[in-house]
């Protein structure tokens, strides 16, 4: 089943959860409850913290909730990583885009790549019910002061190319 978050990111052959790590886990176990899914596939867009190539596709099923407070004194005792399996990027999500190259590069510097929404709540609702996993995201950005005004000159383009990835590997 192919997924994607909805709102701006819709796509006519994958099914939308929502936007953001709630909306999406709520929404997600839903539609695993009703559909049974054998297999999840996770589409949308992603910003680069630190390296990367714009309009690149990055595979992953190692996502991590890193909100920008680990950065300085605070901590969670929630999970906040989720590796369904070893993947080459590591996809951080939060309910906040980075917009701050410092605060980018102080999450690269703890292992992150790529930013997406909704990942980490995939692959945890994936995991819950023993479903295989994979997200494909595109990068339409950096975490820099010009990521929303990149995000948007991108983002069509993006969703092209994840379309036209998802027709070369025969999964729509």
């Amino acid at each position: 089943m192919i997924i994607c978050a909805g709102g701006n990111e819709n796509f006519p052959f994958a099914k939308a959860i929502g936007i953001g790590l709630i909306e999406s886990a709520i929404n997600l176990t839903r539609i695993c409850l009703e559909f049974q899914p054998k297999e999840l596939i996770f589409i949308g867009t992603c910003g680069l913290y630190e390296r990367g190539k714009i309009l690149e596709i990055y595979e992953s099923s190692h996502a991590f909730n890193i909100e920008f407070s680990k950065l300085s004194d605070f901590y969670s005792p929630a999970k906040t990583e989720l590796c369904l399996e070893k993947s080459a990027y590591k996809i951080n999500s939060s309910n906040y885009i980075c917009a701050d190259k410092n605060a980018a590069l102080k999450l690269a510097n703890l292992g992150l790549d790529i930013e997406n929404m909704e990942s980490f709540s995939v692959l945890s609702v994936a995991k819950n019910f023993n479903i295989s996993a994979k997200c494909f995201l595109c990068a339409t950005n950096f975490c820099d002061k010009n990521a929303h005004q990149d995000f948007m000159k991108n983002h069509q383009k993006a969703k092209e190319k994840l379309e036209k990835f998802l027709k070369q590997k025969a999964l729509i």
